[in-house]
């Protein structure tokens, strides 16, 4: 599957702004782990700016990267409201070619599972070790694989308010245990029209997350189990990581 046809989740920024935009306990974290400046900061996978916003509020150069058109447009209109200067560029993050290296790498979102197969996690870990400066650390977050949620197909119903209006969303979830990516589609309905969107996510194991890293040449200094620096354990929601170029 190609990185483009993985993004039907995103068809809507204005409304994933409305569901998502209020999170921020991964920019809590992220502002705590800023370097001291003057430094370049690159947010990998930075949909609507959610956190290239508050990083470059803080007086930091931000660069922010996506493959969704759309998201970008978002995130520069934010930008411009404020008078923040941001770099947004459409580039994929396994390809990254950008004018400086970055102190710091962040991805946020469990946008690592959107790297499929081991050559697209291979060649993001490569991507951000030459955008790296020496010592330079990299940040990002993945659910983690709870088997007792992932066994067996998972289908709910929830109703959500989206732009006022109520709409109700089908989900069905199937994992693939060879592949490791779980296949997710929602059917939403308002009453009036409906519509249908899919998303495939990778899992990644604890133990092949650590040899990830250090084959990459990274030490990982942190694996917390949430945002706020929770104790990582094997029900842990999320494996949030540190890690730090050697």
């Amino acid at each position: 599957m190609k990185a483009e046809d993985n993004l039907e989740k995103y068809a809507d920024p204005a409304a994933y702004d409305e569901r998502y935009g209020g999170f921020s306990a991964d920019v809590e974290l992220i502002l705590d782990e800023l370097p001291e400046r003057p430094a370049r900061i690159i947010d990998l996978a930075c949909g609507t700016g959610r956190i290239s916003l508050p990083i470059a509020r803080n007086g930091y150069e931000v660069t922010g990267v996506d493959l969704h058109e759309g998201m970008l447009e978002r995130a520069k209109e934010k930008a411009g409201s404020e008078g923040l200067d941001i770099r947004f560029l459409r580039q994929d993050c396994r390809h990254l070619d950008l004018p400086a290296p970055a102190a710091l790498v962040v991805m946020a979102g469990n946008s690592f599972q959107h790297f499929l197969t081991n050559e697209d996690q291979d060649l993001l870990f490569e991507s951000v070790r030459r955008h790296l400066t020496p010592g330079g650390r990299f940040i990002f977050d993945t659910r983690n694989p709870v088997m007792s949620e992932l066994a067996e197909p998972d289908h709910y119903e929830e109703v959500v308010e989206t732009g006022g209006q109520a709409v109700r969303e089908e989900h069905t979830e199937t994992y693939d245990p060879v592949s490791q990516i779980l296949h997710c589609e929602t059917r939403s309905s308002d009453g009036v029209s409906s519509s249908r969107d899919a998303i495939s996510l990778r899992y990644t194991y604890p133990l092949e997350l650590e040899r990830l890293v250090r084959q990459h040449g990274f030490l990982l200094e942190h694996r917390y189990g949430d945002w706020r620096r929770g104790k990582f354990s094997p029900e842990s929601g999320q494996m949030v990581c540190v890690c730090r170029l050697m």
